[in-house]
């Protein structure tokens, strides 16, 4: 027990560290690693991302580090999925395992990505105002990846309160263009009292630090071609994000309902067809599963929840499936309904995870 404070401890403050600088020179921007907004898991997408206190396994690291202690034994998991009409790339792998009756340790990856993005900067002769001769054997290719990786850590502090952070690292890059650092992590509780369990999750809680590098002599043919100001690096704050979930289960001998109601507060001014009471914005997820014997599960949810003067309300629907087979769960989750008259495409979310079931890698006992 006392290794596992002095273990939460160092986590938290290994992600601290990495979250001090100095405020000078800093920029605060309303979006930072938004890839990671696509979520971790089908299960939680199908029931529209309602998921911060619904998390119990191993998809926790990334939506509240404290569910990572419902767990009992090793849990691997893993998801691919592609947006718009295949050009955007996105996966998802997490590992955790108990370390004794109080304590789990995870890692979660995730990797977004354009491929194959054609330069064709130097297929453009300023001079001459014109496509170079041969114009093609100018034109090469790059990529657009953004990845991150998270370290968890939960605590069970009493039978139905727990704790968890999340240390993150996160890197993208444009190529040989532009690249990035961020560090930064999150803290999250969890709470249960019979059927109804309650979550909270400060995501970035002290802010996000992205520090960018900019290559511009790669870049100076924007310059040439078209006139613009070269872009320069910097370092990026992104806020925090406190997201806050409640959920409830109905059960009905071989039959389950569950009930799930998140709300996310962001604090950077979004006030555009957002809910928002001064510079804080309110941005609600519901969920709903029907359960039958523990092998088989329908969802629906309810997310990006809107409202305009406009348009009025406004929201995006997802419905998902899920499928357990023995220590395999294969869930399914599907959201983007827009995109069925869209050029864009729709997205299918299948994640797979497996529970590692050996006595010996069993939760011990108190």
């Amino acid at each position: 027990m006392i290794a596992g404070r002095w273990f939460f401890c160092a986590i938290l403050f290994v992600a601290t560290l990495f979250t001090a600088s100095p405020a000078e020179g800093q920029k605060v921007v309303s979006y930072g690693a938004d890839f990671l907004a696509t979520g971790a898991g089908g299960r939680a997408l199908g029931m529209g991302g309602a998921h911060i206190a619904l998390a119990d396994d191993v998809s926790a690291g990334y939506w509240n580090p404290a569910g990572l202690s419902r767990t009992v034994f090793p849990e691997v998991e893993y998801m691919h999925a592609e947006r718009f009409a295949g050009i955007v790339s996105f996966d998802y792998g997490a590992v955790t395992r108990p370390v004794n009756a109080r304590s789990t340790l995870g890692a979660s990856f995730f990797r977004s990505g354009v491929n194959d993005i054609k330069n064709t900067l130097d297929a453009w002769d300023p001079e001459r105002n014109q496509p170079r001769p041969h114009a093609e054997e100018h034109i090469s290719s790059f990529s657009a990846a953004d990845a991150a990786f998270f370290l968890s850590y939960a605590r069970l502090v009493r039978t139905n309160l727990a704790a968890g952070v999340s240390a993150k690292i996160i890197r993208r890059s444009i190529g040989d263009f532009a690249n990035a650092w961020g560090y930064s992590f999150d803290a999250g509780g969890l709470y249960r009292r019979g059927n109804f369990v309650a979550g909270v999750n400060l995501q970035d809680a002290a802010g996000m630090r992205q520090s960018w590098n900019v290559n511009r002599d790669l870049l100076s043919n924007i310059r040439d071609v078209f006139g613009q100001t070269l872009p320069e690096g910097g370092v990026e704050t992104v806020l925090p994000l406190l997201r806050l979930g409640s959920g409830y289960v109905l059960n009905f001998g071989v039959h389950h309902i569950t009930l799930g109601l998140d709300v996310d507060m962001a604090f950077e001014g979004r006030q555009a067809y957002a809910l928002h009471t001064g510079e804080v914005s309110y941005h609600p997820r519901l969920g709903v599963e029907y359960g039958f014997r523990n092998v088989m599960a329908l969802r629906a949810g309810l997310t990006d929840i809107l409202k305009s003067e406009r348009e009025g309300w406004d929201a995006a629907p997802t419905v998902g499936a899920g499928l357990h087979l023995g220590r395999l769960a294969i869930n399914y989750g599907f959201g983007d309904f827009a995109g069925l008259a869209s050029d864009l495409g729709y997205t299918h979310r299948i994640s797979a995870r497996v529970v590692l079931a050996r006595a010996a890698w069993r939760r011990a006992a108190e």
